[in-house]
């Protein structure tokens, strides 16, 4: 029989997202190689709209009737590979995180394996999230500025609903709408840890990308115009790096989050019991 956890006050909730984004920081620091996973996927997808842009681009007229309808389902296997391959490495992360969780000491490819296993619920998933971008990219087209604001407060809606979907497809074995309402039901328990921790950890990498803005002002000072294009270089592949780093960082962040919805404890060497009053009478 699963315990009912009790209601958590606001402030409560928040200082325990605190904690969970320095558990996800704490794996971060671990498993340091779990960024590589974030870069494959940008480099695999980036190749993936870059083959497609060329594809339009020389093979394609803008009249062209074969070219219009080779657009709209390149577009639409784009967008499914995209969200593919992006949940493929996500799942990757969150396989390793977890094993780190629970105490274990895994590696890069003992992520990729739990991706693998998982590989029919991913590309299900990938159908379903890539089905609502393309419906909602179609509503933004369509109606103008008005169908802006409706495709983004959907698009947000949807975002927040799923935001725990990959590690339930994961390790529960669920199948994409099941996982859209056990994500919900989940979210719905922990929606102020939730907010604590990705305000955290947005807070967090917001400050790490200031400095970025140094770069080409001192380039600037130093060097003139030469100087300000090395800096602007400099900074780009600094924010890249950090943007990998975050990736990964929230990948392991929604991983704590679940794993302490459903158990109610933070793991990675904090004390088993430090919330356990959360969930009464469970050990």
């Amino acid at each position: 029989m699963s315990a009912v956890p009790r209601k958590l006050g606001f402030f409560e909730r928040l200082r325990v997202g605190w904690q969970l984004t320095k558990v996800s920081l704490g794996v971060l620091r671990k498993e340091k190689g779990l960024v590589l996973l974030p870069f494959l996927s940008l480099l695999i997808t980036g190749a993936v709209w870059l083959l497609f842009f060329i594809t339009i681009l020389f093979f394609t007229a803008p009249s062209d009737v074969f070219g219009f309808w080779l657009f709209y389902v390149g577009l639409a296997i784009v967008y499914f590979v995209t969200f593919f391959v992006s949940i493929y490495f996500n799942a990757a992360v969150m396989g390793a995180a977890m094993i780190r969780l629970n105490g274990g000491d895994p590696t890069i490819s003992d992520g990729l394996k739990v991706a693998r296993a998982n590989l029919g619920r991913i590309a299900g998933w990938a159908l379903v999230t890539a089905t609502v971008g393309l419906i909602l990219r179609a509503i933004a087209e369509r109606f103008g500025f008005i169908g802006k604001i409706i495709a983004g407060a959907l698009g947000a809606a949807w975002g927040i609903v799923t935001y725990l979907v990959v590690p339930v497809v994961i390790f529960e074995k669920l199948r994409p709408w099941a996982a859209v309402k056990r994500s919900g039901s989940l979210l719905r328990q922990t929606w102020g840890e939730a907010a604590g921790g990705y305000l955290s950890l947005g807070a967090i990498f917001v400050l790490l990308a200031l400095p970025g803005l140094l770069a080409p002002l001192l380039g600037f000072v130093l060097a003139g115009a030469i100087g300000l294009a090395v800096g602007l270089g400099i900074a780009v592949v600094y924010w890249l790096i950090l943007g990998l780093v975050g990736s990964a960082a929230q990948s392991i962040l929604v991983t704590a989050l679940y794993r302490y919805a459903t158990t109610g404890k933070l793991g990675f060497g904090y004390p088993e019991n430090l919330f356990q009053s959360r969930y009464p009478g469970r050990a």
